[in-house]
């Protein structure tokens, strides 16, 4: 379980990693149409097309750039703590200590004093003269002259483990507030879903397996395998033109989870379970018969194997009844491969 944690978490990493359109090239998109807009150019301010060094610098530090690859991954597991609320600081020519205001605390404007200890090191110390346990410091460079540049930052430890899955670059809000509004729908029509799947391709894979060669068994592979190579998004549109209106039939809503508000608000419990089950027939369908031909198979297979094992033939020499056979020792080891399939289609559901 713990390599395979690693290797799908490594995987997805480096994808974000070297996927292009990340939040610096955002950053620097934005700004060249910001300065378009304005009639001025990056390339005509600055003389290139990129952001100045010290902009690019801040940016790699605010977005973690500025560390290793691995420190990044760690960092982004949330096993190593991530640096926030980065002030930059500038410490004169000649002086080895400077006051920094951070922010305010219970009210108050919150200063700390900033130290270069010598050994490259930067200390950062409260208003009581000891060492502040929130704020950390670092230095980023010393000029020529002497002067030391270096950053104040908190420290924290956050990452998918601990439920902070980022910021989303496009909406500029946490990955979570932009998924809770969609996890109720996405919820609800996957577990569905999911149920439907299994309470119809459960007895469907038995019966074509006790009838196995026969008329039914080649008509319904025939049908599910249909549905199996038609995409959910395809299927899903058709039956929207054949049951949503317009120059078919008129059987089935278009769009939406339930009915508008102000018809929704008026139903009893009963009607509003009635409003959403028709709302949802359609996108449930398309979604789920794709894998009708997954678990029937599953199924149909992993009985056709068990009966043909050695116990079942015993049982039968014992003279136990078919139904018995079937239905007590043979269903309950072909159940197996199904269940086991059931954490693959959770992800599928969440997603």
């Amino acid at each position: 379980m713990v390599p395979t944690f690693l290797g799908s978490t490594i995987l997805v990493f480096v994808i974000l990693q070297i996927a292009p359109g990340g939040p610096i090239e955002r950053a620097i998109m934005e700004l060249q149409m910001g300065g378009e807009e304005s009639g001025t150019s990056l390339s005509g301010e600055m003389g290139s097309s990129v952001l100045p060094e010290s902009a690019m610098k801040e940016l790699k530090r605010f977005y973690g750039f500025d560390k290793p690859i691995y420190q990044r991954y760690i960092i982004w597991l949330g096993l190593w703590p991530r640096e926030i609320k980065h002030r930059e600081v500038l410490i004169p020519e000649g002086q080895s200590s400077i006051e920094k205001r951070v922010g305010k605390r219970d009210g108050e404007i919150w200063k700390v004093n900033i130290q270069y200890s010598g050994n490259d090191k930067l200390v950062v110390l409260e208003k009581d003269n000891t060492e502040s346990e929130i704020w950390y410091a670092s230095i980023d460079s010393v000029q020529q002259n002497g002067s030391i540049e270096g950053v104040v930052f908190q420290k924290e430890i956050s990452g998918i483990l601990t439920g902070n899955l980022g910021k989303s670059y496009i909406y500029a809000k946490p990955v979570t507030e932009v998924m809770a509004p969609r996890f109720r729908i996405s919820l609800l029509l996957g577990v569905t879903g999911m149920l439907l799947t299994y309470l119809v391709c459960i007895p469907l894979g038995i019966r074509k397996a006790i009838s196995h060669g026969s008329a039914f068994d080649l008509t319904t592979s025939v049908i599910i395998f249909v549905a199996y190579s038609i995409p959910g998004w395809a299927l899903g549109g058709v039956l929207l033109v054949l049951m949503g209106g317009g120059s078919f039939l008129d059987l089935f809503p278009l769009g939406g989870i339930h009915s508008p508000k102000e018809i929704w608000d008026q139903m009893t419990l009963m009607q509003k379970i009635i409003d959403q089950v028709h709302h949802m027939i359609l996108p449930i369908v398309a979604w789920s018969i794709g894998s009708f031909a997954t678990l029937t198979v599953l199924m149909k297979n992993g009985l056709l194997e068990n009966l043909s094992q050695d116990y079942i033939r015993t049982a039968f020499s014992k003279g136990l009844s078919e139904d018995k056979v079937i239905w007590s020792h043979a269903i309950r080891n072909s159940i197996i491969p199904i269940t086991a399939n059931i954490g693959h289609i959770i992800g599928v559901v969440i997603a």
